[in-house]
């Protein structure tokens, strides 16, 4: 943990007061070049976005694609295969390129070869399959695979492939490198003898920044210090892809055998493109045995028979590389030397921004003096030669207990911030800093966490970490959001009053005096009629005249004739069980298209995926990737209407003439196109162009409207809340998660009491219950039990229909979205978080238990919910639940 004299408030470090208390002169930003005429001219997309996930991809700077683009609309590239003048322009321009790679690394074509790769993981791979590895034998004990405990995935898994040429993979952990520096180096190894050892380790961390010692390389090719004791010559790979992205590698004096590298870490673009930079005098011990196009002088069809090319890149690179790609890192060059004078004043410019932030971060105290973040790291960011520009941490509340990263990174995209969550694809190092033992990453896994998922406590215990990342176009003011977010949300004021802003005009939220704020009709929509529970189709059990209204807002409210009046006793803490009144439903919602805006009925039938026409159709870009208003809060303006009797779906939005889809699939045969929704692959078919041009006039960039094929069913199994080996299967429309949402009334009313503030004469103002109900995009809303009962309940029935309750909903920054404006109020995701173990769950998933739909079901309002029947699983399988499966919320 960062140490130091902490303070308590919200004060910021002042910058100029942290560079004047230096003991060393830092560099901020590249001398005459104006960082903010950068940003502005090169990064402008960037405008009210804190980019901090450099380590994972850098950004490219547009005049690199334009110089890029200019060049490929002026010049004619072949396949360098070929010996026409366009494939010979080809050739020769990719040969200069793999001099500039060279020179970049301050070495020439006499001492390294560049081969390109599809990055850096497939030049590891290259690596594993062609090192003379020479199995144990009676007079050997064989080569041995060596690699530091701190090293990304792709260079622990180089162990599978030697595995099966019988290799033995030793880990070494950082503390025996660093011992082994200090022992004697009288019983080194023989630098030439046999057999050959391979030794992996990284330039800089992933996880915590920390930058390893570049001497090792030559003291452990000399045979100086071994990873392991035993005879024979040690060979060098410098994993070097994270630490070049913002440090000068120079190669004529740190000689590694092998320096594999991704170039998207560089310049942002082009991706899928790296290198493997091979050592002269380590290149003719490669062995290469499968031979592709372009890999070959010679070779016989019927015949083994089979001659290499002379050049080591031309062996090793199969088939035709990308050579457009290639062509694009000139431009890279070209651009960052321009832009910021060269690597070195990256590297300077972007430690300082590192050490502000990690002064900052680890000088925060709360009140009591405990820290506010616990960060993970093997220097005191006192130098760039031992620590890259990249902070790894955990945030934790006053008692000391961790806060999940998952909880985070959400309240940072609030602010739109971006970073980056988990283990990072460095398990060793992530159970090194979090103190996790094999055996509780063997747990985690039996308890249903995998690599990549959000599931960041079990038991108490971070599964991983946050990490901020900082690269050559990052600046002070991004650094200082991020400090400001932290202090918003950990050290905000007392007595629920707002959290302070962040950025003066946070990206991704509307202005003040936005269209969607004018948007806001003065008028709303008639009241519908309330319903006798036991109501017939024949007496219209459901409100289908939405073209009957007068005046329709962009968001029909609340309607206050289907709830049950609310009583003093609902909004006191601890209701005495008399006083709730019956257990009934207050109100339904259906959502026609996903993430749009609420459809509410007074009574509904039920098909075979939930309410009839809910989330059945979605937006998409252009790319044909689900919309959600995470992404285009606007969506929430859109108000679908369905009209059963004219068996159409009519759209209105604010400026926009009212539309008409057809509740019917088309009699002509539609186009299928696929798409996802949660990683689940969906059919669906386009609703064609006018509404396509309806949508993308709204939102001023090209949307289309989808459908989700009728004769497509998507599945979603779940496991029963008794009976842990019970699967039930249920069909979902274009839902996240599950077929119905319910929430309950009481529990809204509780949030909205933490939510409550107080005006300047010190009155208590409550956040609008109708606006906080609508934020939870539930189906069925219901009243007349305690808050937060729900949470226990097995299984639901609501007049005649039986429903199984399938968990928990564990909810996203969506709730911070305002339904009737678009803008967000990062309030109701922070108030939420704080309770129940850090799960930000609200609401309960439900499937409909009677699969035979030959009689028509329907849902009303006012109907009767009968005595529940509650969990009965202890609490320790409801948390292996609450993880088993991550909940997400029906957009």
């Amino acid at each position: 943990m960062a140490g130091g004299a902490g303070q308590s408030g919200t004060e910021l470090l002042a910058f100029a007061q942290f560079l004047d208390s230096s003991p060393q002169p830092l560099v901020y930003g590249y001398g005459r070049r104006s960082l903010h005429e950068l940003r502005a001219r090169e990064f402008g997309r960037l405008e009210g976005t804190v980019y901090l996930d450099h380590a994972g991809a850098t950004l490219f700077p547009q005049s690199q694609l334009t110089s890029f683009t200019k060049d490929l609309m002026e010049n004619v590239y072949g396949n360098p295969h070929s010996q026409n003048s366009s494939s010979k322009l080809t050739h020769d321009t990719v040969e200069q390129v793999r001099y500039r790679i060279l020179a970049h690394f301050h070495t020439s074509p006499e001492d390294y070869t560049v081969i390109f790769t599809a990055g850096s993981t497939a030049a590891l791979k290259l690596v594993a399959e062609a090192f003379p590895w020479v199995p144990p034998g009676p007079e050997s004990s064989g080569s041995h695979f060596c690699y530091l405990t701190d090293s990304h995935t792709s260079v622990v898994g180089m162990r599978e492939v030697v595995a099966a040429m019988n290799i033995t993979s030793i880990p070494v952990r950082p503390e025996d490198m660093w011992l082994a520096e200090e022992q004697d180096a009288t019983a080194a190894s023989d630098p030439d003898g046999q057999p050959l050892h391979l030794f992996c380790y990284p330039a800089q961390s992933n996880f915590s920044g920390t930058r390893y010692p570049l001497s090792w390389i030559e003291e452990v090719k000399s045979g100086r210090m071994c990873p392991m004791g035993g005879p024979g010559k040690w060979f060098v790979l410098l994993d070097a892809a994270a630490y070049v992205g913002t440090s000068p590698l120079d190669l004529s004096v740190h000689r590694a055998d092998f320096v594999p590298l991704s170039f998207y870490k560089i310049f942002g673009f082009p991706t899928g493109l790296g290198a493997l930079l091979v050592n002269s005098r380590s290149a003719p011990l490669l062995r290469k045995t499968y031979f592709g196009g372009g890999t070959a002088a010679a070779y016989l069809a019927e015949e083994d028979f089979y001659i290499p090319r002379e050049s080591v890149a031309e062996r090793f690179e199969d088939g035709t590389i990308s050579f457009l790609d290639v062509i694009a890192l000139k431009h890279g060059f070209d651009v960052l030397e321009r832009l910021t004078g060269g690597m070195e004043n990256i590297r300077q410019h972007t430690f300082t921004l590192a050490q502000y932030t990690y002064t900052a971060l680890s000088t925060l105290r709360y009140p009591n003096g405990a820290p506010v973040v616990q960060i993970y790291s093997d220097s005191e960011f006192s130098s760039p030669e031992v620590q890259g520009p990249v902070i790894s941490f955990n945030v934790l509340d006053d008692n000391g207990n961790i806060i999940g990263y998952s909880q985070v990174d959400k309240m940072a995209s609030l602010h739109n911030i971006h970073v980056r969550t988990g283990c990072f694809c460095n398990t060793g190092a992530c159970q090194r800093h979090l103190g996790i033992s094999d055996e509780m990453v063997k747990k985690h896994l039996q308890a249903g966490h995998v690599c990549g998922d959000d599931v960041d406590l079990i038991d108490g215990q971070p599964t991983g970490s946050v990490r901020i990342s900082f690269g050559y176009m990052s600046t002070l003011e991004d650094a200082q959001a991020f400090l400001r977010f932290i202090i918003a949300t950990r050290l905000r004021p007392s007595h629920g009053q707002p959290l302070p802003l962040v950025t003066p005009g946070e990206a991704g939220a509307l202005p003040a005096e936005s269209e969607a704020q004018k948007a806001v009709p003065a008028t709303r929509a008639r009241r519908s009629p309330s319903l006798q529970e036991d109501a017939s189709p024949d007496s219209r059990v459901w409100d289908n005249s939405p073209t009957t209204v007068d005046a329709v807002s962009l968001r029909p409210p609340l309607l206050e004739t289907t709830r049950t009046q609310q009583t003093p006793s609902e909004k006191a803490a601890g209701i005495p069980d008399g006083g709730l009144g019956s257990h009934i439903v207050t109100n339904l919602f259906l959502y026609p298209i996903k993430s749009c805006a609420a459809f509410e009925v007074t009574g509904w039938p039920l098909g075979n995926q939930g309410l009839l026409y809910d989330r059945s159709w979605m937006v998409v870009n252009h790319n044909g990737v689900c919309l959600s208003q995470k992404q285009e809060p606007r969506l929430c303006l859109i108000q679908p209407f369905i009209d059963l009797q004219r068996r159409i779906m009519v759209i209105k939005a604010q400026g926009m003439e009212p539309i008409a889809v057809p509740l019917e699939e088309n009699s002509k045969p539609a186009q299928i196109c696929q798409s996802k929704v949660c990683a689940d692959r969906v059919n669906t078919y386009d609703c064609g162009e006018k509404i396509s041009s309806w949508l993308s006039k709204f939102f001023g960039r090209p949307y289309r409207l989808i459908r989700q094929s009728s004769d497509f069913q998507r599945n979603a199994r779940k496991k029963r809340g008794k009976d842990q080996s019970a699967r039930t299967t249920a069909t979902l429309s274009l839902v996240n998660e599950a077929q119905y949402l319910l929430i309950n009334r009481s529990s809204v009313l509780e949030l909205q009491q933490q939510l409550s503030t107080r005006d300047e004469n010190g009155k208590e103002e409550l956040f609008p219950v109708n606006n906080l109900i609508s934020r939870f995009r539930a189906n069925i809303i219901t009243n007349g039990t305690r808050a937060f009962e729900e949470e226990k309940w097995d299984e639901i029935s609501v007049g005649s229909l039986h429903f199984q309750v399938l968990g928990p909903c564990h909810r996203c920054q969506m709730i911070c979205i305002d339904q009737q404006t678009g803008q967000r109020n990062r309030n109701v995701f922070q108030k939420l978080s704080e309770r129940g173990e850090r799960k930000v769950n609200f609401g309960l998933y439900l499937m409909h238990t009677s699969l035979d739909l030959s009689s028509p079901c329907y849902l009303s309002v006012g109907s009767q919910i009968p005595k529940l029947k509650s969990w009965q699983a202890s609490s320790h399988v409801s948390k292996l639940l609450n993880i088993s499966k991550p909940h997400l919320k029906n957009h």
